[in-house]
């Protein structure tokens, strides 16, 4: 078992708004894989429609406010990114190598988390079995996030930013191992 909590930082570039927060939690045990995130503060500012009684699998969600990690092996070129709209959609891609042979996963048909609105904040909770695509083998994580804003302005979390611009296929910024 192995459990770390987390606090993204924006990109330095981006004008977020200085209250707002984006923190959480990862778990493993064996290939199971639990990720819990809170957004807080300021929420009025950001753009976060309801969540829906039915969601779907749908391609560019990190082009409205969502929620995103990466996964690869250690060692490996190969990785996976998993994204969690708040509205409830959700997909999973796989990738050869860096920005490389881009697919979804179709090991996954389902994913399915939960989306809290409460009071001071949003909460986005993963529970998934990821035996479908890796084992026993040590595991890199990259956590993001992709924030809309009401003025229109994007700003992209994370849990470190290694280069010139935002950019969350960076494997040196793949950070976590679990």
């Amino acid at each position: 078992m192995n459990d770390q909590i987390f606090s993204l930082e924006p990109f330095p570039s981006t004008k977020p708004l200085s209250n707002l927060k984006i923190t959480g939690s990862i778990t493993r045990r064996d290939h199971q894989l639990a990720i819990r995130y809170k957004l807080f503060d300021e929420l009025k500012e950001v753009i976060i429609a309801p969540a829906l009684d039915r969601p779907d699998r749908k391609h560019e969600l990190w082009k409205d406010t969502c929620f995103e990690f990466f996964l690869s092996i250690k060692d490996s070129e190969q990785y996976w990114e998993f994204n969690l709209s708040p509205l409830g959609h959700w997909n999973v891609y796989r990738f050869d190598g860096y920005r490389q042979g881009m697919q979804e996963e179709t090991a996954f048909t389902t994913l399915p988390f939960s989306v809290q609105n409460q009071a001071d904040g949003l909460a986005i909770a993963l529970d998934v079995d990821l035996g479908k695509i890796v084992l026993a083998q040590v595991w890199e994580i990259a956590i993001t996030s992709v924030i809309k804003h009401r003025d229109g302005e994007v700003t992209y979390w994370a849990l470190t930013h290694r280069g010139a611009e935002a950019d969350f296929h960076q494997r040196d910024s793949f950070i976590i191992e679990l």
